[in-house]
């Protein structure tokens, strides 16, 4: 083989090898994720500094256990790297629910409230991570810090 040939077909390759090594790495995930979002106009606490990493490699949780269909079910064939619509794709209204929807809806069922919260984009994280941590923490027995963060300090930094 020529020397010419033999030097195109070792740069095709080393390319093709740097293309794929390219795709490889944009396809996880990172480890920390900042939670912010464009539909918001600003933010009244500080940014939550999601350490996405922690959660599914040093503590094993599968990605289904955030990541779900619009019934709330666990999308558990999802892997790193997969592409997921972000919460506010089906949790729509920037922020928190208002404190006079909040009364507005008082006299529903839980079931009836739980739906017009999870509307509510900020209700629907809340709910997703601070329900998960709660329950982690009354499984392991923490209490106070020892435990996963459930107040608003403990995941918003000033």
């Amino acid at each position: 083989m020529k020397t010419g040939k033999l030097f195109k077909i070792l740069m095709l390759a080393s390319v093709a090898t740097l293309f794929l090594a390219a795709g490889l790495i944009a396809s996880t995930c990172p480890d920390i994720i900042p939670m912010e979002n464009a539909a918001y106009d600003s933010h009244k606490k500080g940014i939550v500094q999601f350490t996405h990493g922690k959660h599914y490699k040093d503590h094993a949780i599968a990605c289904g256990e955030c990541h779900h269909d619009a019934q709330g079910k666990p999308l558990a064939d999802l892997k790193e790297g997969d592409a997921v619509q972000g919460c506010i794709e089906c949790h729509k209204i920037a922020g928190e629910m208002p404190r006079e929807v909040k009364q507005e809806i008082k006299g529903l069922s839980r079931e009836e409230k739980q739906k017009k919260e999870l509307e509510y984009h900020a209700e629907a994280l809340h709910m997703n991570c601070r329900d998960c941590h709660k329950a982690y923490n009354k499984e392991k027995g923490f209490r106070g810090k020892d435990g996963a963060p459930t107040s608003c300090t403990a995941c918003h930094p000033k």
